[in-house]
């Protein structure tokens, strides 16, 4: 089969084939307008993977409301397989296909989706290919594009066919455009070589290079091909099938609008309706002789959507109620309950009380498959067909928090704004003010977020404490993120002001709200003690109340428990992962980053920041992607590397500019004035962090935790004056959180503003809780300043002790501009610096060495990738990597090296 002028097209297409035949995945997208010859396209790829086993799909218009229809088309082929993935993915993708409980996390069903196709591609090189994207449900969409940008060494090619609309951030795309003019007169001259001149001028004006509409047009009646209007694509290929639609029998005309209304293919359901309208089987021949339809394996497939399109549209307003009637009419009640509904709430125009509840049950039904998308659109529809207003809105409501959960925030707007007019009742209002303020905020629209979950637990605070309580613990971390003292006092206050009793099981989270009120008034005596408590507590927490706990490994790193805080957010990273959250791993990942780059634990930081990165970026938490490159940002600031650190920092505070999220933007701050102290430009560094200090970040523990750093500048520069407010402010928050980490960068600190016998005392107190700390970073600063004041104490040999100690920490972690900074102080104190050996794991990317350390414990290939959300061939071209970088060929020299 010749395909004009697709010659740039088809290579792309072949190279990417070759490319999975060769180990390699990849995957790309067909962009173009309806007629441009995606289907094509696909059919070239289909022809040209002679050999490899290939899946295809389709999205199906109709059926765009129905979750995971079309990966379960997609995947049917490889069903028998679900049972070879880890339990949580095999749970997850039987769930969205009905076969079992629900998934508990929509993104799991798109790892499964990997892992399924990368135990197809076991066998040999795997092609899938998946016709009009753009109609595909939101969840199948979802779960394939998470897949596609996970593809890395499985052997796999994926080919999607879309137009416009069809949102896939992070994949290929090649947009298609119409033929050349050469490319489309042969094309015209190889379907309908007759033509006259005029009528073939006119037509390849007309096509603009369409390759649909060179097909089609010039079989319109002469009327049409000679009419002096223009009509615009695609309604002019319409037109065109349309016309051919008119000259079927009529039967045939009927039979054909039952197909197109039907969502499924499903040639016996289409029969069975028909025939309640009185047409027979043999209405199909004419149909499927035309060209119109095509039949194989008991499913009914058209020739082109537009071809389904332009039957469905020409017909007339009650035929259609009629068909869908029919259509429900010969669905099962309980296999097909949800398009059975869909079919009966298109046969009426007013409100229906029965199709509603019928409507809502599939709502209820797509909600547990964790098709959102789904759930709204048959919730919203439900409540449009419900007689009582109060009912209705109670319907438009949950329609809201569907579509928000499904990631479509305008269009919750929407419906929250319809709810309010409607409802009355304090309940639904109050659950709608904690929606629209969850929507305000993932908007960047956080003051009027603020007031909004004020207002609400006010409505419904006589009549649900415990829901009062819960919205207005919302408020209390919302103004947090504002960094507005007056805001979380006033949210904290009217917490404390409810009638709430031990059995609701809040009272250290009162406690709590109130401390971190006092906390951004500066009480920080009262404010860490109920922190303390709940930090206590976390491991008592039952597992399923994860996001609790990652909000209490928040606080440890307010007070400096970085310990604590650490292994909380690891037991929560381990939870997400063997439970399959990963819409809340992001946020785990992120805390479990801070506390890692706190504890010096650079490369930790750097690999979970990396993998969570992308997962936030894959599944659009835009906060989350912002918080990871804060992490990066300072950590590049530690290594020295400015220009990475100014990209991470400055798209940060970009951001929060468009977002106020007040704590996000501390560390891109620091991470700018760190990295001017690393390069020796104080002045730029002491400008900063004196800046970031009496702005809007004053209250927060940003400006607290980089006091050390501020009052290194400052005496740098020769004005300790300038350090007394900064050291006070330090001081109050180590007194109050005391931990010996604190305590040594306290002493550190005067050390710096002291003088002589004073100055030393510090020195010496500052070594000796550093013994007590897990900080080795902190302590190799404190040591890189000691052994300087050493040295211009003249004590020489001293100093070179404290100073190799602090080389060989900065050199561990690479600090860059501290090492070399160290290493000029060694020269200056005489001492003659051999070459290190190099460091191997700094070789790594952060994803080898993230594979490779979980290779070291024993685990197997696919362990490690169920692990990683990754496929097993990946892990395996990782660790093919990796080992020649570390000089070693098995896995079990792994568990001998030194991985940090």
């Amino acid at each position: 089969m010749v395909l004009w002028g697709r010659e740039r097209e088809q290579a792309k297409i072949e190279a990417l084939i070759a490319q999975a035949g060769g180990g390699r995945s990849g995957s790309l997208i067909l962009r173009g307008e309806p007629g441009i010859g995606k289907s094509a396209l696909l059919d070239h790829a289909a022809r040209s993977s002679e050999g490899m086993r290939q899946l295809r799909g389709t999205g199906i218009e109709t059926e765009a409301e129905l979750p995971f229809a079309a990966l379960h088309l997609l995947l049917r082929p490889a069903l028998d397989r679900i049972g070879r993935l880890p339990a949580p993915q095999a749970r997850a993708l039987e769930g969205a296909f009905g076969l079992a409980a629900a998934p508990e996390d929509r993104f799991l069903i798109g790892l499964a989706a990997l892992s399924l196709l990368t135990e197809l591609a076991e066998d040999g090189p795997l092609l899938c290919l998946v016709d009009d994207a753009q109609w595909m449900d939101r969840s199948s969409a979802e779960a394939l594009l998470f897949a596609a940008r996970r593809l890395h060494s499985e052997g796999i090619a994926l080919l999607f066919a879309a137009r416009d609309g069809f949102h896939a951030p992070g994949v290929p795309e090649l947009r298609l455009q119409g033929l050349d003019r050469p490319a489309a007169g042969d094309l015209l001259h190889e379907h309908t070589p007759g033509l006259g001149p005029a009528v073939r001028e006119r037509i390849l004006a007309a096509s603009g290079g369409n390759p649909l509409a060179l097909i089609e047009l010039p079989r319109l009646p002469d009327s049409l091909q000679h009419a002096q209007e223009p009509l615009p694509l695609p309604r002019r290929i319409q037109e065109a099938y349309e016309a051919r639609i008119a000259v079927l029998p009529p039967d045939s005309q009927t039979m054909l609008l039952v197909a197109a209304l039907d969502d499924a293919g499903d040639l016996d359901v289409v029969v069975r309706a028909a025939g309640k309208l009185g047409v027979d089987a043999a209405a199909l021949g004419p149909a499927e002789r035309a060209g119109f339809l095509s039949i194989a394996g008991g499913c009914l497939s058209f020739g082109h959507p537009l071809m389904r399109t332009a039957a469905a549209r020409r017909a007339a307003y009650d035929e259609r109620l009629a068909v869908h009637g029919a259509l429900a009419g010969a669905l099962d009640d309980e296999q097909d309950a949800d398009r059975r509904a869909w079919h009966l709430a298109a046969t009426v125009t007013g409100r229906d009380e029965p199709i509603a509840a019928a409507l809502e049950q599939a709502a209820g039904r797509a909600r547990e498959r964790a098709g959102h998308a789904a759930a709204a659109a048959a919730m919203e529809r439900a409540a449009r067909l419900t007689p009582q207003p109060a009912e209705r809105a109670r319907r438009l409501a949950l329609a809201a928090e569907a579509a928000a959960d499904a990631g479509a925030l305008e269009h919750a707007q929407v419906l929250a704004d319809q709810t309010r007019r409607l409802a009355d009742d304090p309940l639904t209002l109050a659950r709608l003010a904690g929606l629209r303020g969850r929507i305000a905020f993932d908007r960047g629209a956080v003051h009027d977020a603020h007031r909004i979950l004020l207002d609400g637990a006010a409505s419904v605070a006589d009549l649900d404490r415990k829901g009062a309580a819960l919205i207005l613990l919302d408020a209390v971390r919302n103004a947090w993120y504002l960094s507005d003292p007056a805001a979380v006092a006033e949210s904290a206050a009217r917490l404390a002001g409810l009638p709430l009793t031990p059995e609701d099981g809040l009272d250290g989270f009162v406690r709590a709200a109130r401390a971190m009120a006092d906390f951004l008034a500066g009480d920080l005596d009262r404010a860490l003690p109920p922190f303390r408590e709940l930090i206590a507590v976390a491991g008592a927490i039952p597992s399923g109340m994860s996001a609790l706990r990652i909000s209490i490994c928040s606080l440890a790193g307010i007070s400096g428990d970085f310990d604590n805080g650490l292994g909380i957010a690891q037991s929560v990273i381990e939870e997400c992962r063997a439970d399959g959250m990963i819409g809340l791993l992001p946020l785990a990942q992120a805390v479990l980053a801070i506390h890692q780059m706190y504890l010096g634990r650079f490369r930790d930081a750097v690999m979970t920041a990396t993998e969570g990165r992308l997962l936030a970026t894959d599944i659009g938490q835009t906060h989350r992607v912002a918080h990871f490159e804060s992490v990066l940002a300072m950590v590049a600031a530690v290594q020295g590397r400015e220009q990475d650190c100014r990209e991470l920092a400055e798209r940060t505070i970009a951001h929060v500019t468009a977002h106020p999220v007040a704590t996000i933007v501390g560390w891109a701050e620091w991470a700018l004035g760190l990295l001017d102290l690393g390069q020796g430009r104080f002045e730029a560094a002491l400008e900063r962090f004196d800046a970031a200090a009496r702005g809007p970040l004053r209250h927060q523990i940003m400006p607290i935790y980089f006091v050390p750093d501020q009052i290194e500048a400052a005496v740098r520069l020769g004005r300790p004056a300038r350090a007394a407010q900064p050291l006070a402010r330090f001081e109050s928050w180590a007194t109050a959180a005391r931990h010996p980490w604190a305590d040594a960068v306290l002493h550190r600190c005067r050390a710096l503003l002291a003088h002589d016998d004073e100055a030393e005392r510090h020195w010496e107190q500052a070594a000796r809780s550093h013994a007590d700390a897990n900080r080795p970073y902190e302590r190799a600063r404190t040591d890189l300043l000691y052994g300087e004041w050493l040295r211009r104490a003249r004590r020489k040999n001293d100093s070179r002790t404290r100073l190799r100690s602090a080389l060989e920490t900065f050199e561990r972690v690479g600090a860059r501009p501290w090492a070399e900074r160290t290493r000029a102080e060694l020269r200056a104190a005489g001492e003659t610096l051999a070459q290190g050996a190099p460091d191997l794991v700094a070789s790594l990317s952060p994803q080898e060495l993230q594979v490779v350390r979980l290779a070291a414990t024993g685990a197997t290939n696919r362990e490690v990738a169920a692990q990683l959300f990754l496929s097993p061939k990946t892990v395996s071209h990782h660790l093919y990597r990796a080992f020649p970088k570390l000089g070693v060929t098995t896995r079990t020299e792994l568990a001998r090296l030194d991985l940090g």
